[in-house]
């Protein structure tokens, strides 16, 4: 029994030494390599195992940079892999770079492509320029028309500033900005209508690519729709909010009127509450005079004589001239 399970161990055992063996020496990778021309040693690529780098992260793009007879050696890619690159899209990239005759170091595409850029499309960029549109960028011209422009920007990539250069957003936002400048300096909406061209010759001539990552070729006008009468309809909000201020300010003084009003008819009332006791308190007096001898009963039939006189008089007064002795109303008619 013991001579059937030693030889077993001894497969076993040579099985795993040769998986082992082959997971640290990639024998397939290695020929390849030689196969191809290019000089990599097998301890370099155990070397590799050890350092956790994909063997094949390396020597394929090597493979690659060498049959497109760039000059590129393995501790500069094993070190960008490192450092969390893309070695076969910067390899890809110097490739592109090389048969556009762009000047393109691999110091430089590496350093594009660890900024977070993609720097094969940037290359392809570069020969190939990309159109970029922008929103609908709504301006008012100075006789309160607004026009809502959209534009197509032709960009290539600048390869020098792609590191800290700005993106296509700012591209767009400093187009719209110029638009808007030269939209609003138009004395007449009609004037851009029929000059489109002007926009873009305005917004070109003013640099707006400098510090981004592109230089702009071009800006064409794709399209322009005549929008609201902005100007109309500010001078009917402004008018409708001075309309809504004079009728606060009418309800306001009406209602200091009517407070006024109501503290008057108050003053009223208390003034004739006053006389109302001022004159229960006249008998009073009069008695009390009468009692004290200050006042004698002619002196009462007196002052009565001519309270009733005065009041005649004021009935008088009320009844109107129509109704007065001697003027011809009370003649007997024949």
């Amino acid at each position: 029994m013991f001579e059937l399970i030693l030889p077993l161990f001894v497969v076993v055992i040579v099985a795993a030494a040769a998986v082992l063996f082959l997971h640290f020496v990639p024998l397939g990778l290695w020929v390849s390599a030689i196969a191809a021309g290019v000089n990599v040693g097998i301890f370099t690529l155990v070397g590799m195992r050890l350092r956790r780098v994909q063997p094949v992260k390396i020597v394929l793009p090597l493979i690659k940079a060498n049959k497109a007879g760039l000059v590129v050696n393995v501790n500069q890619l094993e070190a960008h892999y490192l450092a969390g690159g893309d070695v076969d899209r910067v390899v890809d990239a110097l490739i592109a770079a090389h048969r556009a005759e762009i000047p393109l170091s691999f110091e430089r595409s590496a350093a594009i492509d660890l900024a977070g850029r993609n720097v094969l499309e940037a290359v392809q960029m570069s020969v190939n320029p990309k159109v970029i549109e922008t929103p609908t960028i709504s301006a008012v011209a100075k006789n309160g028309i607004e026009l809502k422009v959209k534009a197509r920007v032709t960009v290539r990539a600048n390869i020098d500033r792609l590191v800290g250069g700005a993106g296509e957003a700012t591209i767009i936002a400093r187009v719209g900005e110029g638009i808007v400048t030269t939209v609003g300096s138009s004395e007449d909406h009609k004037d851009v209508l029929e000059n489109p061209d002007h926009i873009s010759k305005t917004v070109l001539s003013k640099g707006l690519d400098a510090g981004t990552a592109f230089e702009i070729l071009s800006i064409d006008i794709a399209d322009i729709d005549v929008g609201r009468n902005i100007g109309a309809e500010l001078l009917t909000d402004q008018a409708e909010a001075d309309k809504r201020i004079a009728q606060a300010r009418a309800e306001e003084r009406r209602a200091m009127a009517v407070a006024k009003e109501q503290e008057m008819k108050a003053f009223t009332q208390e003034m004739q509450a006053k006389v109302v006791e001022s004159q229960a308190e006249v008998p009073k007096a009069l008695a009390q005079a009468l009692r004290d001898g200050n006042m004698g009963v002619m002196d009462y039939y007196n002052m009565n004589n001519v309270l009733a006189d005065t009041q005649m008089r004021e009935t008088i007064a009320k009844a109107g001239p129509a109704s007065m002795p001697g003027d011809g109303h009370d003649k007997p008619t024949k």
